[in-house]
């Protein structure tokens, strides 16, 4: 199993979802990470409803959190971005142009495969930039020592072993309906403990 695994099982989900590129992440969570340091975003503006993962994000980029009350399917855009967290979307064509969608592959998304993500984008050189910064800040099929490297990277990207099993699943899946999540299914994260001197 190579590198070649994983851009099998990019070009498989790009190409469902109709996006030009799609970059394989370890999580979500991070494949949003990515996409808020890759434009510098200096707030994070995010429902009040939603993992508790992304409200995170700030804390641990030093950026300020802002909530706002958003009755949401399907996905939703961090506030004032064109990044999306897509995380519980699984539908064809539905890749928006123009934006970054993040897509999650945990147990308990359509596509399980235990853990991982993918960015969606039609941003050649962003691709570029978030395919290096995924993956230490290096192209994938070049040995590192062998690199100049200019990009800081995060240790983020997909195992080939964890794109096999995307690839495995993929034909199965597309068959079965999606189910339907709804807002109810987050708890209110401005009511919780950890935000409340936020």
């Amino acid at each position: 199993m190579s590198f070649d695994t994983i851009r099998k099982f990019e070009e498989k989900i790009a190409k469902y979802f109709n996006s030009p590129y799609g970059i394989a992440v370890d999580c979500c969570t991070h494949a949003l990470e990515l996409c808020i340091r890759d434009q510098n975003i200096t707030k994070l503006i995010v429902p009040k409803r939603t993992y508790i993962s992304v409200p995170f994000l700030a804390n641990k980029l030093k950026i300020e959190l802002e909530w706002k009350d958003e009755s949401w399917q399907d996905f939703y855009y961090l506030g004032g971005t064109n990044i999306i967290d897509a995380a519980v979307l699984w539908r064809e064509n539905s890749y928006i142009p123009g934006t970054f969608m993040c897509l999650s592959f945990q147990y308990r998304k359509h596509l399980s495969i235990g853990k991982g993500g993918m960015i969606l984008t039609d941003d050649p050189a962003a691709a570029e930039r978030l395919k290096k910064m995924s993956y230490d800040g290096r192209l994938d099929d070049i040995p590192w020592r062998e690199q100049n490297i200019k990009t800081f990277g995060y240790h983020y990207y997909m195992t080939p072993e964890t794109a096999q099993i995307g690839l495995t699943k993929f034909e199965d899946v597309v068959m079965i309906k999606p189910r339907k999540w709804s807002i109810e299914d987050w708890p209110d994260l401005t009511e919780m403990e950890v935000f409340k001197n936020d």
